[in-house]
């Protein structure tokens, strides 16, 4: 079966990590900004939006770029949106980009501000919104590391892989 992920994810909860996990462990790839950004001759919404439909042709993991939205007619995708406490994930940017409690948490406000802002611009919805996920996974409670092997237990025990 054509599995389509789509992963929304807060700053500095680890979803990343768990894409590459996950693609790892499913053998599909995943797309990031940066990779369909690189797609596009001409950078705005429309043509990002046809790239992603354009990858949901193939199993995959797709990161942000409002994928939940673009493809929320197609039988075949997955909503997941990966969250964290505040303090966990200024934790986690700390470590990863050796930076002090006060730039990361800059930092974290910084992004979660423009990609709530990018979220409602190209859908006219609120980011984080529970009605538009199957499923919320928050790596506080449940371990960024773990969250790769919760997915795969609920996508086998549904009979999708």
């Amino acid at each position: 079966m054509n599995l389509v992920i789509t992963m929304s994810r807060r700053f500095g909860t680890g979803a990343s990590m768990i894409a590459r996990e996950l693609s790892e462990k499913l053998e599909v790839p995943v797309y990031d900004k940066a990779y369909i950004e690189n797609e596009l001759h001409d950078n705005n919404f429309s043509n990002e939006a046809e790239v992603i439909k354009e990858l949901a042709g193939h199993s995959c993991i797709i990161l942000g770029r409002c994928a939940s939205e673009i493809l929320k007619d197609q039988p075949n995708v997955f909503n997941v949106y990966i969250c964290a406490d505040k303090e966990d994930r200024i934790s986690r940017i700390m470590k990863k980009n050796t930076l002090s409690y006060q730039e990361a948490k800059a930092l974290l406000e910084k992004n979660d501000r423009e990609r709530a802002d990018y979220y409602y611009e190209h859908t006219g919805k609120v980011w984080g919104d529970v009605n538009n996920y199957h499923m919320i996974l928050d790596t506080s409670t449940l371990g960024a590391e773990n969250c790769a092997d919760i997915l795969l237990k609920y996508f086998e025990r549904i009979e999708i892989i």
